[in-house]
């Protein structure tokens, strides 16, 4: 292959979803860092994928094409992971524009319900600013509310406002989200595992089923190490990743200023000490790396 890097970054987000950073800054902090291997995982976008090998040149860091996809089923909400994917086959591109149409009626729904509900407005040059953003979502709409001075911070009016406005019927599957990066050659891993709606942590025996459940949809491997995982949380993970024969991931889940996350920051070992499902994801991405 490349070799197995000593520094690795596959969790990434920039200004195409809720990061600060533009592709060229981005690429930029990588070779800085002295990231070997990255991928951009925007939100339910697919442009760093089209766009970042145009900006790669000679001796510069390896990228391999990544989305991340919001998706909610009746057992709860997930994002899920593709790496590898072919951006120009369609089962990646309808799906991503799908989700993009999904997330503009959310966006509609919140500012509505925000006005009607709690008598939150903002400038109309505002919400014109929104719909051109090419995922506007919660943090975007609490950063103006921050703006504003409708709350003291952006965690506090996403929790306190944002996150009481529900919706039904405008999220994909996660059946949908993994075939669609199936049928574009790409490889779906489950992204923080740990994590489920709001601020639900999900362990023990209710991972497992999880991690079955999404399996039996086609599900090839989780994010076992993460930069706010815990060593025993990455263990727990590591040893069912081991016993279902999953491949193995890592990420910072960097998003610039909009998060403390430091680029980099994975709670990953030595290269040395890589677990196998890792150094085997690393292998079967060989052939479509930039």
């Amino acid at each position: 292959m490349f070799g197995y890097p000593e520094k690795i970054d596959l969790h990434i987000h920039t200004t195409a979803s809720d990061g600060t950073d533009t592709l060229p800054e981005l690429l930029s902090k990588v070779r800085d860092k002295g990231i070997g291997l990255f991928s951009v995982t925007d939100h339910d976008n697919i442009k760093a994928a089209e766009q970042m090998p145009a900006e790669l040149g000679s001796g510069d860091p390896v990228f391999v094409s990544g989305v991340e996809i919001s998706c909610r089923d009746t057992e709860g909400r997930y994002h899920i992971l593709g790496y590898g994917y072919d951006p120009e086959r369609p089962g990646i591109r309808e799906m991503v524009q799908k989700v993009h149409g999904l997330r503009m009626e959310r966006l509609e729904g919140r500012l509505s319900c925000l006005e009607k509900d709690f008598g939150i407005t903002f400038p109309a040059e505002e919400v014109e600013l929104l719909r051109k953003l090419d995922n506007p979502g919660k943090p975007h709409i609490g950063n103006l509310m921050v703006k504003y001075g409708y709350s003291p911070d952006r965690n506090t009016a996403i929790s306190e406002y944002i996150e009481k406005i529900k919706f039904k019927g405008h999220y994909i599957s996660p059946a949908e989200a993994i075939n669609a990066v199936l049928a574009s050659g790409g490889i779906p891993i489950l992204a923080h595992p740990f994590f489920g709606s709001g601020g639900q942590r999900i362990t023990g025996g209710k991972m497992e089923e999880r991690m079955k459940r999404l399996m039996e949809m086609g599900l090839q491997g989780v994010e076992a190490y993460y930069s706010t995982f815990t060593p025993g949380l990455i263990s727990e993970m590591l040893t069912l990743a081991k016993k279902y024969d999953l491949y193995i991931t890592a990420g910072s889940d960097y998003h610039g200023a909009n998060k403390t996350i430091e680029l980099g920051f994975t709670n990953l070992p030595d290269a040395s000490e890589y677990p196998e499902g890792l150094m085997n994801f690393m292998d079967s991405i060989k052939s479509r790396c930039v």
